[in-house]
């Protein structure tokens, strides 16, 4: 019935105003035809050339992403979640050190961490920033502590230089989760500014394709500055070897897929482009939502350049109620996250939780994504605000 609904008032909206689109979450579609000639010759030439795995494109992008995020070293690998596994891998982590990690993030942050018997020790995070701080990591520490995984979550940058200084003073090394921030800035006190992923010791991001920066199907990569380290997460990443068929050490097949790099050689030189229509879009709706009593949007913060990989508002009313209503008018919309990672029931029992978690218990019941793409338009953008600020009437 809801989707009747749905479908009936779209149709009256359009032809009322047949220039209305279809919403979408994400609108890849979209964004592909205005650069379907560059990608069909991309992904054409790779067929072409018959080098589907490990072909000249993965090196090519490696290197564009290297001049892009000024990392030393890019390794790509198949996706995100296997950069942190191969991550943790390189660090030598064993099982049973601990990893603090946010609990209020996606499920593979923290599941690469039990995957290898390590122990997650989940901490809050700020309600506003919805990232972890120095102070809430300095009161997890133990002896134990062997890696900290800040996440730089909906595309804001953790503040970073306390937490540096703090890994820093305790010899703990920092895995940065960025597969939401990519592009994103780091402001430190003194004026330098660094891209969010090669900070600490190894950054992993993800080209799953509604990223910021989306491939075609899976994709990661790992940064670093250290050339030991990523010439350990290069093996890893290919069987534990350096020359074939002599393995020096157990590890994983992580490739990043030939016709994916082809892609995103596209799609690069385009991210700040991307990243700028998705500012827009999030400088609308803070316009739309500003002052409202039961609406709070983004923080900004004056180290981060915040990317908007997600538009996420907190509710103070009925969120679940809000979610219906915009279904209902054909407004998609997303809850990231609905169930913290330490209430997962895959976690019953198992790593640690510091502190009684308020924050992420709260912002699991009152967070609400808003369609969030370089497609979106002054039209849709209106009318999704409409429809927000008319369920608070």
């Amino acid at each position: 019935m809801a989707l009747f609904k749905a479908t009936a008032y779209i149709c009256a909206f359009n032809t009322a105003n047949t220039l209305m689109r279809k919403i979408e979450m994400v609108d890849l579609k979209a964004q592909y035809r205005k650069i379907k000639p560059a990608i069909d010759q991309a992904i054409m030439e790779v067929v072409e050339s018959a080098a589907f795995i490990n072909g000249k494109p993965v090196q090519e992008f490696a290197r564009d992403l290297e001049a892009y995020t000024g990392a030393g070293q890019v390794i790509p690998c198949a996706n995100g979640t296997d950069a942190l596994q191969i991550a943790m891998m390189a660090l030598n982590l064993q099982p049973g050190d601990e990893v603090i990690c946010p609990s209020f993030t996606y499920y593979a942050t923290v599941e690469v961490v039990a995957l290898l018997k390590l122990t997650p020790v989940f901490i809050d995070v700020n309600p506003k920033t919805f990232t972890i701080e120095a102070a809430d990591v300095e009161k997890a520490l133990t002896p134990k502590t062997k890696a900290i995984v800040p996440v730089h979550l909906y595309g804001q940058s953790v503040d970073m230089e306390p937490l540096l200084a703090l890994a820093k003073q305790h010899a703990i090394p920092v895995i940065e989760d960025n597969a939401q921030g990519i592009g994103g800035t780091y402001k430190f006190s003194d004026g330098r500014v660094k891209k969010t992923g090669i900070m600490g010791e190894i950054g992993c991001t993800s080209f799953f394709p509604s990223k910021n920066l989306g491939g075609y199907g899976d994709g990661g990569a790992m940064f670093t500055n250290d050339e030991q380290v990523a010439a350990k997460l290069r093996m890893i990443a290919n069987h534990g070897q350096q020359v074939r068929y002599y393995h020096d050490m157990v590890g994983v097949n992580s490739r990043l897929d030939t016709l994916q790099a082809a892609v995103l050689r596209v799609k690069l030189p385009l991210l700040d482009e991307y990243i700028n229509a998705r500012r827009a879009a999030a400088a609308f709706y803070d316009k739309a939502f500003a002052n409202h009593s039961q609406i709070t949007v983004p923080e900004r913060t004056n180290y981060a350049y915040h990317v908007f990989h997600q538009y996420t508002l907190l509710i103070d009313g009925d969120r679940d109620g809000l979610v219906k209503y915009l279904q209902e008018h054909a407004v998609p919309s997303m809850i990231y996250y609905p169930v913290a990672c330490h209430q997962q029931k895959a976690f019953a029992g198992k790593g640690k939780v510091i502190g009684d978690m308020g924050n992420t218990e709260l912002l699991t019941k009152r967070v609400i994504s808003l369609p969030m793409h370089t497609e979106l338009d002054e039209e849709q953008l209106g009318y999704i605000t409409e429809k927000v600020l008319e369920f608070f009437k």
